[in-house]
C-alpha cells in the first residue's frame, strides 16, 4: 500500500466535506474547494477523517491512490490555513519591491520586472 495514501487525512473543526459521485467539495474558514476523483479511486468520510483506498495493487491505482490522498490533504489546508508562497532572493545587487498589488523585481536585466 502507498505510504501517502494509506495515511488518513483528518478533518480539522469548521471544515465540512461532501461527495456526491466522484465530485468532493471541501468548505471551510478561507473559501470552498472543489476536486474531481478519478473513478478507481475510493473515498470514505468517517467521523472527522476521510480515508482514500484503491481496489487492486495495478500500477496505475498505485500512484492515483497517493494523488489522490494528497489533493484531499492540499484541499483541507488550504481552506484553513490558505495557500502561501515565500520568494528568497539571493545575490548581490537584486532589490525587490511592493508597489500596491505588484511586485517590482530589479534582477539584472536593463528594466523592471
Amino acid at each position: 500500500m502507498s505510504r501517502v495514501g494509506k495515511k488518513p487525512v483528518v478533518i480539522p473543526d469548521g471544515v465540512k466535506i461532501t461527495q456526491d459521485g466522484n465530485c468532493l467539495k471541501i468548505k471551510g474558514p478561507k473559501g470552498e474547494l472543489e476536486q474531481q476523483i478519478h473513478p478507481n479511486i475510493n473515498i470514505e468520510i468517517v467521523e472527522n477523517q476521510v480515508n482514500v483506498t484503491r481496489p487492486d495493487d495495478s500500477k496505475q491505482n498505485k500512484s492515483l491512490h497517493g494523488l489522490s490522498r494528497a489533493l484531499v490533504q492540499n484541499m483541507v489546508s488550504g481552506v484553513t490555513d490558505t495557500y502561501k508562497k515565500t520568494l528568497d532572493i539571493v545575490g548581490v545587487g537584486y532589490k525587490a519591491e511592493l508597489k500596491g498589488k505588484s511586485l517590482l523585481l530589479n534582477i539584472g536585466y536593463s528594466h523592471p520586472i
